[in-house]
Order: structure tokens, then C-alpha cells, then sequence
């Protein structure tokens, strides 16, 4: 049985957005069932967890092969299974992990830099110069994803791992990103997904039983 590590509680702002559900959604659409390691806060900064994920974060991943950390390297792990997250022919798939990267590195950075601008430092003055440059490259940049999507239902035309990433880094800063109508209807339509409602119920499940 695949063990994936979460939290058992964060603050109410950050549930549904904790790294985790990355893999759950993933497993979900490859329908490999799992448990969970749910760690207290604190927890994650252990020696035990820090075997599994060095950083002591979560997400880590273990199955009867491999023991894995970093929700990209896991959700690519089990697209290995799943023909729906990465396509079997070759152009496909190498599209697939390169939208994947990119939600990674060309929008997550600076889309987690405008949320945790929000979350934790609003009052700030640093933070009140900082937004209004902040955001408009945000604009940029989810432009630039907007026009990449055109007209079609996901990224490179039907449902991969690379889409999966996007929503979930699209979700941290939701309200800049439904400013963009292209992108409003493309998140709505990848979190319709059942694969994703199930992961979501389930990792919300998790912060309940505390």
C-alpha cells in the first residue's frame, strides 16, 4: 500500500492548498489507493520524516519501490502508471512533464510569493510597497498562461499531469487568477474532476479527525 505524508492540521487559509493533495489527485486519477502519515506541526522537522523528505515538508511518498520526496518528482512517480497524467506517446508525454515544470517554476514562485504576501505580511509596509509590482507581474505572467491555453479545455488539449500542477498552483491565489476569464473556466473545469473532489474530500477529511 502506498503511504503518502501530511499534516494533521494546518490553519483554516491552508487547507486545500497543502502540497499533499497534489499526490492525492494524482493517485486519485491513476485509482491507486493509498493511506496517509498524518504528522503534527512540528512533526515534519524530525529525524523520521527528514529520511523521507530532507527539507521536512510534506509531502513524502512511499511504495514497494521507491521512496520519494517533492510533489513534482511523486505526481511524475505514478504518471509512470497512469496514461491519463502522461500520455504514452512520446511528444504528448514530453509536453505533459514540461506544463508540469512550468507550473513549477514560471508561475508557482511568484504566485506563492503574492499569497504568502497576503497571508502573513498585509499589515507590513516592506509588503504594501512590494504588492503593486508583485501583482502586475502576476498579470503578466497569468496572461501569458491564459494566451498559452487559447481556447482549448486543458493545456495541451485533453487532461495531463501538467494540468493537475496548474490548477493546484493556480489555486493559492485564486482571486487574482478569476480575474482572468480563460483561467476561471479552465480551474472550475479541472477541479469538477472527480479524482479532485475525492482528493480534496480527503484531505479535508484528515484535518477533521483531529
Amino acid at each position: 500500500m502506498i503511504t503518502v505524508t501530511a499534516f494533521k492540521w494546518v490553519p483554516p487559509f491552508a487547507r486545500g492548498l497543502v502540497r499533499d493533495l497534489r499526490v492525492r489527485w494524482a493517485l486519485e486519477e491513476a485509482g491507486i489507493p493509498y493511506r496517509t502519515k498524518l504528522l503534527d506541526l512540528g512533526e515534519q522537522k524530525g529525524e523520521e520524516n527528514r529520511a523521507l523528505q530532507p527539507f521536512g515538508q510534506v509531502p513524502g511518498y512511499i511504495d514497494d519501490e521507491v521512496r520519494l520526496f517533492e510533489s513534482g518528482a511523486i505526481v511524475l512517480h505514478i504518471g509512470e502508471r497512469c496514461e491519463a497524467l502522461l500520455p504514452m506517446d512520446p511528444a504528448g508525454r514530453a509536453r505533459a512533464i514540461a506544463w508540469l515544470i512550468s507550473a513549477l517554476n514560471s508561475i508557482e514562485p511568484m504566485v506563492q510569493d503574492l499569497g504568502g504576501l497576503s497571508a502573513f505580511f498585509a499589515n507590513e509596509e516592506w509588503a504594501k510597497l512590494r504588492r503593486p509590482s508583485l501583482e502586475a507581474t502576476v498579470r503578466t505572467r497569468l496572461g501569458e498562461l491564459a494566451a498559452a491555453l487559447g481556447t482549448k479545455d486543458y493545456l495541451d488539449g485533453r487532461f495531463t499531469a501538467g494540468d493537475l500542477m496548474m490548477t493546484t498552483v493556480l489555486r493559492i491565489k485564486r482571486d487574482v487568477v478569476e480575474e482572468v476569464p480563460p483561467l476561471r473556466a479552465y480551474l472550475a473545469r479541472c477541479e469538477a474532476r472527480p479524482a479532485f473532489e475525492r482528493a480534496l474530500a480527503a484531505q479535508l477529511s484528515d484535518f477533521e479527525q483531529r
